[in-house]
Formats: C-alpha cells, structure tokens, sequence
C-alpha cells in the first residue's frame, strides 16, 4: 500500500485534474492558429500526379508506365505551380487536381533537380494563389504547418516547429542544397512538393524530404531560394550556374605546405579528373592539382568549391590558385554554364 500511497492511489478512483486555464488557453490558440492557415492556404494546394513511359526493361514484361505523385501550390492565379524537380521529373503528362475537384492538365515551364524545384503552368486561370513569404526572418522554434494534397481531394495537414536552420541536402543530383529549413511537422507519402507555411498563412518552404527511419526529422527548401529559382525558370526555362569542369574530393594537406604558403585551415580539392573543353581545361588546371582558392575564397572542400561557382556569373573570369608541387600557381578561368543533368 505504501506503493499507491506514494505514486498518489489508485487512479481509477481519482477524478482526471482539469489542465490549467492557461494551457487550455494555448491549446485552443494553437488550433485556432492551424485551422486558419489551413483555410486560407489548401484551396491553393494541388495534387501532381505524373506519367512517364516505363524503361524497356519493364516494358517487355507488360508495364507501359510509370506513374507518381505530388503536391503542389499555386504561386500565381494565371495557373503557376510549384513543386519538387523529383515529383515532375521526365514526365510525359502531368495532371494537377484541386480540393474543389477540378483536374487539370498541366506542363512543365522549367525544372532544376539542382534545387528539386520545379515550375508548371495550368490551361486555367483565375485559381487561388498562396503568399510567398520570407524564410530569411523564420526562428529556431516558430510554429509552421506542413499541407499537402496527395488524393486530389482533401488536404492533409501536420503542424510543429522549425526544428533547425541553414541544414545542407544532397540533391537527387549529388549536388549540395542549402539553408534547407528542418522541421518536425511530418511529411505524409505524396507531400513532396506541398508547401510549408507559417503562422500568417506565408509559404516559407517547400516540402521536399524526410529522412527514412529517423523520427521527426523532415525537410524544405527555404521559399527565398525558391523565389529566385522559380524567376530564373520562367524567363529562362533553366537556372544557370557556373561550371569549372572539375572532378575532385578533399584532402588533408601537408601540415609544412599550410604553413610554409599561409594557408588557412588543414584541407584543399583534390582534382582527380579535368573534363575536356571546359574553362578548367583552359585554364590549364591538371589531375592531382589541389584548389585552395577561388577567386578571393579559400576553398577547404569540394562543397566551398561548388558554393562559391554559385555565386559567380557565368562567363566571367575568376582568379584560380592551385597547389602543384608544393608550389602556389594563379591561374585565370572563365566558368561556362552547368550542364543538364542527364
């Protein structure tokens, strides 16, 4: 008995206790908060479901297609849409389905897997268009709302908090994504490409990954890189970015060549491979050079080296130092544009 007494008796017997107003206060401001940005954004939020021909392999044993899908949101009434590269990826018809029942058919304006962003344009006008935010203000903390809509007909909604920012991903590509918000609002099977929104009913990211086994550990692409993203597509149909045409991985250097040549920090690029007729060919860059800066940028590793051609405009020279035989050489490249990826 001693044992009931002090986990408190039995419970069976006591009356449940009544949670405190304030938290009951919270309670009811957290529901009424999601309930209204799930009001305001889901009509904007569509189904993406896609149909490609299936490899030959499958073919031949009867399977003409392959199909997937998505979500989607609407980021203009004149019938624009985004989502993931991943979701709309070699796609020979595209559908997109709204909760008011209406499908329609839809076409890709541009994709970037480099971003797992895509850009589609509907035969319709007039739709219900989400708020584009600013994920540059977003806290560690802050409350968020993950919508997708996988059947077409009805969203589906998780809610929870920016978990973590400024979190890098590997694209489908290999190439590194950045600011990648981290949140523990759950992504369902067909969320991908729906949008994460903020309190003020503000999409501030776009769902794009979970990590498979973990627990509550879900990812969007910040809605500032989609914003600059989803420009260059619509004038472009592509995204450019600058290209060396180097193939490399880091590398410890030797502690006396760090410091014999003020090197900042213990790594460097190994090129392990010079692809031919690209600025870095030009630039006379050999295998077993070691990158150790780009223009004014000390290069540690192959991710610095990616980041920084980033940054740089296509087709502008750039200031190359490269380690070769212990020895620093400056070199001068001109970056050409990043190929598709095939």
């Amino acid at each position: 008995m001693d044992v009931l007494r002090i986990l408190g008796g039995n419970d069976a017997q006591q009356p449940p206790s009544a949670s405190p107003p304030e938290e009951e206060a919270a309670l009811d401001a957290y529901s009424q908060i999601v309930t209204r940005v799930v009001e305001q954004v889901a009509p904007a939020v569509a189904s993406v479901a896609m149909a490609r021909p299936a490899p030959d392999r499958l073919q031949r044993r009867g399977i003409a297609e392959l199909r997937g899908a998505g979500s989607g949101v609407v980021i203009a009434p004149d019938g624009y849409l985004l989502t993931n590269s991943h979701v709309v990826r070699k796609a020979d018809r595209i559908e997109v389905r709204f909760p008011d029942g209406r499908a329609l058919p839809a076409r890709v304006i541009g994709d970037d897997p480099h971003s797992d962003l895509a850009v589609l344009q509907t035969s319709d006008s007039g739709l219900s268009a989400a708020t584009l935010g600013d994920s540059s203000v977003l806290r560690v903390g802050q409350l968020v709302v993950a919508i997708g809509n996988p059947l077409g007909f009805q969203a589906t909604v998780t809610a929870g908090v920016v978990s973590a920012l400024g979190r890098t991903l590997r694209a489908e590509t290999g190439r590194l994504m950045e600011n990648i918000i981290q949140t523990d609002a759950a992504l369902n099977p067909g969320n991908s490409g729906g949008p994460l929104v903020d309190a003020r009913g503000q999409v501030i990211g776009i769902n794009t990954a979970i990590i498979a086994g973990s627990q509550g550990i879900c990812f969007a692409i910040p809605v500032n890189t989609a914003k600059w993203v989803v420009s260059q597509l619509i004038h472009e149909g592509r995204v450019r970015r600058a290209y060396l045409g180097v193939s490399g991985q880091t590398v410890n250097l030797p502690r006396q060549v760090a410091l014999r040549h003020q090197l900042e920090g213990r790594t460097a690029v190994l090129v392990s491979d010079v692809h031919p007729d690209t600025a870095a060919s030009r630039a006379g860059v050999r295998p077993g050079d070691l990158i150790v800066k780009l223009g004014a940028a000390r290069i540690h590793t192959a991710d610095d080296l990616q980041r920084e051609l980033g940054r740089h405009p296509v087709g502008e020279r750039v200031g190359l130092t490269v380690l070769r035989g212990g020895e620093l050489r400056a070199m001068e490249a001109r970056p050409t544009e990043l190929p598709e990826p095939k």
